[in-house]
């Protein structure tokens, strides 16, 4: 585990920060099971100009799983990289199983056609904030997940939770009548599918003091499984001094991780 400065950090996002030229595609459906579908699983996709076997961040918006929007951050647009910010159905419409579906679901469609974009399906990278950093850690280490859809998760060039869940997510949990503060580690779990074949992962949390419930510690916990199982490429954070909303000196730290891994 480490621990982040909050003036290294105001440093290294100065120091990233570039201008590129970037085109947008918007609502590509990616799902059309049903009428709901059809109008929450779409996604945006930001190309860089010139793109060729780029590399690829699908980001998960945050919202409890309940609401928010599909987003593509203005601090990853940069590095070369292609961007795919991704919609899904909330709770209480569909269940939390099939919210975690439409994102492995979101993920195969970008592993099968990214490559009309620029990008290179060899070298996608999943990240997201809160209920979206849930979202990857659940589709990148529950194999299952993408297994349906033909996919190898350990395919992945890494997987990147912003503050997310590690435990059985607190809407699963509210379903159920089991109140936020009571801890589930069950196969709606990320920390439940720890394996140390897994892709690389980069996980990054708010300061322990600062952070909503305990998710700092669930982190630090699922961190130390990887330790046990061998893992060879597991990092944790704890970004000093920010909270539950912390994306923007994690973002930095997500295109250092990127860089490199292009490189190896």
């Amino acid at each position: 585990m480490k621990r982040f400065l909050l003036l290294f950090v105001a440093t290294l996002m100065v120091a990233t920060l570039s201008a590129q030229e970037y085109s947008f595609s918007r609502d590509i459906n990616y799902r059309t099971d049903d009428e709901y579908a059809t109008k929450m699983c779409r996604l945006d996709i930001a190309t860089p100009e010139g793109a060729k076997d780029a590399p690829v961040i699908v980001w998960f918006h945050g919202g409890g799983l309940t609401g928010g929007s599909k987003d593509i951050p203005q601090a990853i647009m940069r590095d070369g990289c292609v961007v795919v910010g991704v919609g899904y159905r909330f709770s209480p419409n569909v269940k939390v199983t099939q919210i975690v579906d439409d994102a492995a679901c979101a993920v195969a469609w970008v592993f099968n056609n990214i490559e009309k974009w620029g990008g290179s399906n060899k070298s996608i990278y999943i990240a997201g904030h809160s209920a979206g950093g849930y979202l990857v850690t659940m589709v990148g280490l529950d194999k299952s997940r993408l297994e349906r859809y033909g996919i190898d998760a350990n395919t992945l060039k890494g997987i990147i939770p912003f503050s997310g869940q590690a435990i059985t997510h607190f809407e699963e949990r509210r379903s159920r009548g089991i109140a936020n503060t009571q801890p589930v580690v069950d196969e709606l779990s990320p920390m439940f599918h720890v394996r140390g074949d897994a892709a690389p992962i980069l996980i990054l949390s708010g300061d322990r003091e600062m952070e909503m419930l305990g998710r700092y510690e669930e982190n630090a916990l699922m961190w130390r499984i990887f330790q046990l199982v061998k893992h060879p490429d597991a990092t944790l954070y704890e970004l000093d001094g920010y909270g539950h909303n912390m994306c923007e000196p994690a973002y930095p730290l997500l295109m250092r991780f990127v860089r490199e891994h292009e490189k190896k």
